[in-house]
């Protein structure tokens, strides 16, 4: 198979600023002395009702880019809206996590549906665009929900009468062509303090894994568990002077995961609506916070999802009726647009598309169009091809990275080895080969020619005793492939808690062409799903695929499923589980 060219320079998504910051900000500050704080001379309270920073983030010839911090000091409200007047001819021309409208010079910006609410004490951002000419003069006053900000007065909630100008998305700020280029990537605290726990995981406790948002409550956290929030503070303080990537798992769909039980979500099939406004919103506004500007933010987008659409339904030995019904519904094509137009809207995130593995996109009628469905959704709810910055493969699967011991071109006595039983007429037999061909295809049906792709290399190292050092013998096709073969599932298909599998390699940037990154996305060491029913409050059912007895179905070949005994909750600590992955890692520990 040819190799992919090295990757081209994103060029609509990695422009560089016109001209520098203005030192950390141009700030203006309050009659007080406090920088940041814009209120009226003379004022200073207790009793004041608002604060208002207001920051230039960048500014050019033309245009500027401003963040905007409101913090509610008088009692709460349910809804909000700031208004200032400019002394200059400055414009607004976009705006995020608020609703920016301009009449003359006066501007107004309200809250969006998911960031309404303000305790006393609280705080939101949001931002805009604005073009000018001449001088770019500052505001001097802010009012919030009709009363002066630093005044005396307390504010109460504003008209119901929403802004006609909906917002549009941010610029695209000042992306790199890979984010994980030169930069140090987030280690959970959480997972590498139950890495530790376990004998040998300090050898691997410090490694970078995905920070899972699997249900609406993963956002504020939930029984003692870091929120988003949490998770992102925690990040700063480990980013020191350099660059940092923080990597997201954003995974609630409405019908979620329609073809496996175990990872089914909280949201039925016909909640769009609801995955929308309590879920993508609230996660793009903490996104959008400022503060956090300086992170690398990479989302892996709805895993287990647009792929189910073509490989799952109609006619197919493998459909079933849930995918069959989101196919209809189209609400797997609606989440994953929306959420790729909001997440993209803010400038430093960057979005990776799922693109399953080569053992189930790898088969001629599921690879072209498997990149068509990824490339309808990437243009829907406002969503363009340019919200996706790559793609992501192998997540939470098991596929050997590299096979060096047998290629998709060799045959034994006259026989391809695409007619072996492990391969199956597949195109390819291992996810290096298969990222990159489908990072082709995906160019070539209308994403940038400079998207990268990521491989998640948590658990695909197939290593131990097990591994085989060389070709198997060429008595036949069957014989050369499974002699040979590192990968030792019992079917290509099977996914649950496999035996045998071995942590891969180790998180790395830019380990080949047009590979931007292996990650470890799925946490080691977290389980795919229960050996048998456990009742729950997630949403979580159980598949037999997960229970070592089970003996198959069309998708697995009517296999064994091949998976570990005694296994908890998808998500949930499962220790034998990481013993037997530091067991068989490859590269050894």
């Amino acid at each position: 198979m040819s190799r992919i060219p090295t990757q081209s320079p994103r060029s609509t998504r990695s422009s560089r600023r016109r001209t520098a910051l203005l030192g950390a900000g141009v700030l203006v500050a309050a009659a007080t002395g406090t920088a940041g704080l814009v209120g009226a001379a003379g004022t200073a309270s207790a009793a004041t009702g608002c604060t208002v920073a207001y920051q230039i983030q960048n500014q050019w010839s033309t245009g500027f880019t401003a963040s905007v911090t409101l913090t509610n000091n008088g009692p709460a409200v349910n809804s909000w809206n700031v208004k200032w007047t400019y002394a200059g001819n400055q414009q607004v021309t976009q705006g995020w996590n608020a609703r920016v409208t301009q009449a003359a010079a006066t501007v107004t910006a309200a809250n969006e549906s998911y960031n309404g609410s303000l305790a006393t004490g609280g705080s939101t951002s949001f931002g805009f665009n604005a073009s000018y000419s001449g001088t770019n003069a500052l505001p001097t006053s802010f009012t919030l929900n009709g009363v002066a900000c630093n005044g005396g007065d307390t504010p109460t909630d504003p008209p119901t009468t929403p802004p006609t100008t909906p917002p549009t998305t941010p610029p695209a700020g000042n992306r790199v062509d890979n984010p994980y280029a030169g930069a140090k990537v987030y280690v959970n605290p959480e997972w590498s303090a139950n890495a530790a726990a376990e004998p040998g995981g300090s050898r691997v406790a410090k490694q970078p894994t995905g920070v899972w948002l699997d249900r609406i409550a993963a956002i504020a956290g939930t029984n003692g568990t870091m929120g988003l929030r949490a998770h992102l503070d925690e990040a700063l303080k480990q980013k020191g002077s350099g660059e940092m990537v923080v990597q997201l798992v954003v995974y609630d769909l409405p019908g979620r995961d329609c073809s496996a039980l175990s990872s089914n979500g909280e949201l039925g099939a016909t909640e769009i609506d609801k995955y929308k406004t309590q879920f993508i919103d609230p996660i793009a506004a903490i996104l959008g916070d400022s503060k956090y500007a300086g992170l690398r933010i990479v989302t892996a987008v709805e895993i287990d999802s647009l792929p189910n659409l073509v490989t799952n339904t109609g006619g197919r030995a493998t459909a079933t009726p849930q995918c069959d019904t989101m196919l209809a519904n189209g609400n797997y094509v609606k989440g994953v647009g929306y959420a790729l137009h909001k997440l993209g809207a803010v400038p430093n995130v960057y979005n990776y598309v799922d693109a399953g593995h080569h053992g189930w996109l790898g088969w001629d009628d599921n690879f072209g169009p498997s990149a068509e469905m990824i490339k309808k959704a990437a243009t829907a709810e406002g969503a363009t091809p340019a919200d996706v910055h790559g793609f992501i493969t192998n997540t939470a699967n098991y596929s050997a990275l590299k096979e060096n011991n047998f290629t998709i071109d060799d045959s034994v006595n006259g026989v391809s080895v695409r007619q072996s039983k492990w391969v199956d007429w597949n195109r390819y037999v291992d996810e290096l080969s298969f990222a990159q061909a489908f990072r082709a295809k995906l160019v070539s049906v209308g994403f940038d020619p400079g998207i990268g792709m990521l491989i998640d290399t948590s658990r695909n190292g197939w290593g131990g005793t097990a591994r085989p050092t060389g070709p198997g013998a060429k008595t036949s096709v069957d014989t050369y492939v499974e002699g040979g073969r590192y990968d030792r599932r019992i079917h290509v298909g099977n996914w649950c808690n496999q035996a045998g599998a071995g942590l891969g390699e180790r998180p790395q940037a830019a380990p080949a062409a047009g590979i931007d990154a292996y990650v470890w996305m799925k946490p080691p060491g977290e389980s795919d799903g229960s050996s048998s029913a456990i009742p729950n409050d997630e949403g979580k059912g159980f598949d037999r695929m997960c229970d070592p007895t089970y003996t198959g179905n069309p998708r697995n070949g009517n296999s064994l499923s091949g998976a570990l005994p005694n296994a908890p909750l998808s998500g949930r600590w499962f220790s034998a589980q990481f013993q037997e992955l530091m067991k068989n890692a490859y590269p050894a520990l």
